[in-house]
Formats: structure tokens, sequence, C-alpha cells
């Protein structure tokens, strides 16, 4: 790939990504998971996925029923700290309503576009069983 490519390909991602505040409030509010990568521009892992894995997600439609965004360890050092488990980067972490609270589920290292995108589908399907659980309640 070209650097020209490559710069063109990094802006599109970032230009597609949605604040994480942007995104967790409208998991707040619209009840959707949340998709949050946490990672770093000096790891070779993140940058795979970020340059291949997640436009591979995005062009299948996989994370158009969620709030995505991505989280710098280096610029939000605080944020990702308490987003991530241990000290693995990167790491995907899913977020969806539950009956009980707000769930968790946690992919460390790069992962394959099939893999993250089943916990999505899970995540999604897990959050609508839950609406329609407290539809059917009332």
């Amino acid at each position: 790939m070209s650097l020209t490519a490559a710069v063109m390909l990094q802006a599109a991602l970032l230009s597609a990504t949605t604040d994480y505040a942007v995104a967790h409030k409208s998991m707040q509010e619209t009840g959707q998971p949340l998709v949050v990568l946490v990672a770093a521009d000096w790891c070779g892992a993140c940058q795979q996925m970020k340059t291949s894995v997640i436009p591979q997600l995005r062009q299948r439609g996989a994370l158009s029923g969620v709030a995505f965004s991505i989280v710098d360890v280096d610029a939000q050092r605080q944020l990702a700290g308490q987003l991530m488990s241990g000290g693995l980067i990167p790491q995907l972490v899913v977020y969806h309503k539950t009956s009980s609270g707000w769930r968790r589920h946690r992919l460390v290292g790069v992962q394959s576009p099939d893999t993250v995108e089943a916990l999505i589908h899970q995540a999604i399907s897990e959050s609508t069983a839950e609406v329609v659980k407290k539809v059917a309640e009332k």
C-alpha cells in the first residue's frame, strides 16, 4: 500500500470514528451496544485492527447497529486505563444493556472480522432480547 493510500485510509477511519463521549452518551440514551477499540499509534497490532479489521466491519455493516469509538492510549491515558483490563492492547470492548445493568465483553489482541462481528451480533441480540422482555412485562 502506498503512503498516500495509507494516510487516506487512516483519515477516513478517524473521520468515521465517533468521539467516546458522544458514543457513550448514545449508548446510555438509546441502549444500543457500544464498541470501543482501545489502541495506540505505536502498536502494530492496533494499527492492524484500525486499518484492516475495523474497515472490513464497516463495509459489512457490522458497526451500523452500535455506537463505536477508538480510544487512544497516549491521548486519553486515564480513559483508556478505565476501559482496559490488564494492560494489553489492542482491546476491543463491547458494552450492552441488560436488566441488571451493563454487560461487558472483551477481545484482546488482533482479532478476525468474523470474531468481532460475532461478538457484536451477540451484544445486539442480547440487548434486543432485554428490550423485548421489558416491553412484554408492561
